[in-house]
């Protein structure tokens, strides 16, 4: 019985601290803004780049697989 008050009054001792803690960020600045939207746009460049790598690549390996199944 003392473990079960024990665990509710934890329980609601870490309620009232989320609950506190929850407090609102002020919003981003025009400088936050802009950084992030760089960081996005070189974010997007990099994916856009690594796929294309992966579409070469997969696209050798399907060549030597051709090349290997019409030699048989």
């Amino acid at each position: 019985m003392k473990s079960f008050i024990r665990i509710t009054l934890l329980a609601a001792a870490l309620g009232l601290a989320a609950g506190t803690a929850s407090a609102k960020l002020p919003p981003p600045s025009e400088e936050a803004k802009a950084k992030a939207a760089e960081a996005k746009l070189k974010a997007d460049e990099a994916a856009k780049l690594a796929a294309e790598q992966l579409n070469a690549a997969q696209d050798r390996v399907a060549a030597a697989w051709k090349a290997k199944a019409a030699a048989k």
